[in-house]
């Protein structure tokens, strides 16, 4: 009996070999697939990861423009009073009785542009600057032989931009050289 679970066992090891032997070309090429499938799928999760990632990175970008203009209608809101507190004060400095009225409306005026420029507001220069459809509004010309044309004379509302763009365009006088 012995001599026959050898013969078996050396049987079986020689079948085994035969097997092997003869899906050898096929084993190779389902390696070969199985291969290639492994590389697609790292590929594929290698996109996928790099989407991701651009996502996170979008959403961050949205939501720190969305943070940065939040407060803008606020901001515009609050531009009449800043008008209303410099016309006081234009009104303050003509009269000489109101001097410490005068000296109060500046300390709240200066204050609040303050306040408005830490967070983002910025007056737009525009006297003796060219005109420029993008930051003026033009309410008028007039002639002025002593500036080149399309030169802002003077200013109706001060305009102004919230982090850096523009949130009201100033109103303006336009000069031109007389005919």
């Amino acid at each position: 009996m012995t001599k026959n679970k050898k013969t078996t066992a050396a049987g079986t090891v020689e079948q085994q070999d035969a097997v092997e032997q003869a899906a050898g070309p096929q084993a190779e090429a389902n390696g070969e697939d199985l291969a290639g499938q492994v590389a697609d799928l790292k590929e594929r999760a290698l996109r996928q990861a790099a989407e991701l990632e651009n996502y996170k990175k979008r959403t961050e970008r949205e939501k720190a423009e969305f943070f940065k203009r939040a407060n803008e209608g606020l901001v515009k809101d609050l531009l009449p009073v800043l008008d209303n507190l410099e016309r006081a004060l234009e009104s303050a400095s003509e009269s000489p009785e109101a001097d410490t009225l005068a000296k109060g409306v500046e300390m709240v005026h200066a204050e609040l542009l303050k306040t408005l420029e830490r967070h983002g507001l910025e007056p737009i220069e525009a006297l003796g600057q060219p005109f420029d459809p993008e930051l003026h509004e033009a309410m008028m010309q007039q002639e002025n032989p002593e500036l080149e044309d399309n030169t802002v004379m003077a200013e109706a509302q001060k305009g102004y931009l919230f982090q850096g763009r523009l949130l009201r365009p100033a109103m303006v006088v336009v000069s031109k050289k007389p005919s």
